[in-house]
């Protein structure tokens, strides 16, 4: 080149045009996650109860108490996994680095699931609580579930449009429904439990009230869905600042809070009507049922109204929670072609994944229809998420396992405590517990549910032939290692 050469006026210099990579904003806090998740969780706690006491009777809060032990397990590994790869995805991705492409598949179309029947399940129990409003919301089953349906329609319009959730008014819905669940239970505790404690051994003990050992299985495997938040926060982690701090902090947060309501909550229940009561005419609204059960009629007055309104509401931001969340899991799924990226395809106008959005939210409906003629539907649609949360749950701990022994030089802001060694590597006890104890009642699920064992193997079953179609089309190996991609996502 030459030394003499300068730019002269009316040269024109090329510069090489920065490529430019779109990211998720990181913007949210502690705060925000803690009541994203919680708007999950706390919302479950509306119908939980219900679906729980429809297997495990009297045992309700025993069931509970033992699938709490199983959700602090996961809320760990959930910790430990979005800390040390902090992007959407849950369990798939966790699956995805830990073992590969086809592994991390299987563990978001379980995931799918799992969010389509969370959509249908909230959309479900909205028009009971407000049948205090207006009574053939709760007793019709067709009323009901029209107005289910709807709900589900109105919101899948709405996220195709566009119209966005507030972290403010997340916040502002789990302070509020946080207030009102544990006066809730301060005000059962005094009046119904503590004047009269032998009536909860009796409504628990009693004969015809105890569950057996298979129906009490079933009953925990039905509990997993009151923990419903921990997939919604690992979600978020893209959107998060500091999330290898903020998330495994939220997950802490949502331990304590759920046990401790949860705990009072199905405790209050059981002194307030008899497990049959709470299995039949309070299924599917049993907070409802316990503030109808307060015996003072001034305070019985006031809460009845609140609690529907609340859970109306509650319940509706926890279906359009549920219509996002599979939407950024579609996202995550595609950006990594695991499903087609007709997926992700975005909206020319309103920029919103408008193809997910319809397709899944009309798989809800679907999971809805029987609601017109079937008895069982609410049982069936906890069995069913129970079928895909648990599976997910179970590739989540075996990932962190598998991370820790293949790759254990990758960072971890957050590790679990409690390890054992096994062949130089060690492993955490709580996700090895995790992993046998889900894999266990998942089994059992399979076996002795009928419904949610044909539906949900036929759901994964069409899932893999999708993606054997998808990536052979694409050329693409099935079984493809993500070891290299870990560094690159995070």
């Amino acid at each position: 080149m030459n030394s003499n050469w300068r730019i002269k006026p009316g040269d024109k210099i090329f510069r090489p045009r920065r490529i430019r990579r779109y990211h998720l904003r990181r913007v949210l806090g502690v705060a925000a996650v803690f009541s994203a998740g919680y708007g999950n969780v706390g919302s479950s706690i509306y119908y939980a109860l219900g679906i729980v006491a429809l297997a495990a009777m009297g045992a309700t809060p025993i069931a509970l108490s033992i699938a709490g032990i199983l959700f602090i397990f996961t809320a760990f590994t959930y910790a430990e996994g979005t800390a040390m790869l902090p992007e959407a995805g849950g369990s798939a991705s966790f699956a995805r680095h830990g073992f590969n492409d086809a592994t991390g598949f299987i563990a978001g179309w379980a995931l799918m699931l799992s969010y389509i029947v969370t959509i249908s399940i909230s959309a479900f129990t909205i028009p009971p609580y407000l049948g205090y409003f207006w009574e053939p919301f709760k007793v019709s089953p067709i009323i009901g579930t029209l107005a289910s349906m709807g709900i589900v329609v109105f919101l899948m319009i709405i996220n195709v449009i566009g119209v966005k959730e507030t972290s403010i008014l997340n916040i502002g819905a789990a302070i509020i429904d946080i207030t009102t669940q544990v006066s809730l239970v301060v005000i059962g505790v005094l009046l119904i439990l503590i004047p009269n404690p032998a009536i909860l051994v009796q409504h628990m003990f009693a004969p015809g009230n105890w569950p057996t050992f298979d129906n009490l299985i079933l009953g925990i495997a039905l509990a997993s869905i009151a923990y419903t938040g921990i997939e919604t926060m690992s979600q978020m982690a893209e959107e998060t600042r500091q999330p290898e701090k903020s998330v495994p902090k939220a997950l802490i947060m949502m331990i304590v809070t759920v046990l401790v309501l949860f705990a009072g909550i199905s405790l209050v229940s059981l002194s307030a009507m008899t497990p049959q009561e709470l299995a039949s005419e309070w299924a599917r609204d049993p907070v409802a049922g316990i503030a109808a059960s307060l015996p003072i009629a001034l305070i019985r007055d006031v809460l009845k109204p609140l609690i529907a309104i609340l859970a109306g509401t509650i319940l509706l931001i926890a279906t359009n929670a549920g219509i996002m969340g599979i939407s950024r899991l579609a996202f995550s799924l595609g950006n990594h072609k695991l499903i087609p990226s007709v997926f992700s395809r975005v909206h020319h106008r309103f920029k919103t994944p408008y193809i997910s959005i319809i397709s899944f939210c009309v798989i809800a409906l679907i999971i809805l229809s029987p609601g017109f003629f079937a008895a069982n539907v609410f049982k069936n649609m906890g069995a069913l998420y129970a079928f895909g949360s648990l599976l997910a749950f179970m590739f989540a701990h075996a990932s962190i396992l598998r991370l820790r022994a293949k790759k254990p030089e990758l960072p971890h802001p957050f590790k679990i405590g409690w390890n054992i060694k096994i062949r130089g590597c060690e492993l955490p006890i709580t996700a090895i517990l995790g992993l046998v104890a889900t894999t266990i009642i998942w089994i059992i699920i399979l076996i002795t549910q009928p419904y949610s064992r044909w539906v949900g193997i036929a759901w994964m079953v069409v899932g893999l032939i999708i993606y054997y179609l998808y990536r052979r089309k694409q050329h693409m190996p099935l079984t493809h290692a993500a070891w290299g991609q870990t560094e690159g996502n995070k």
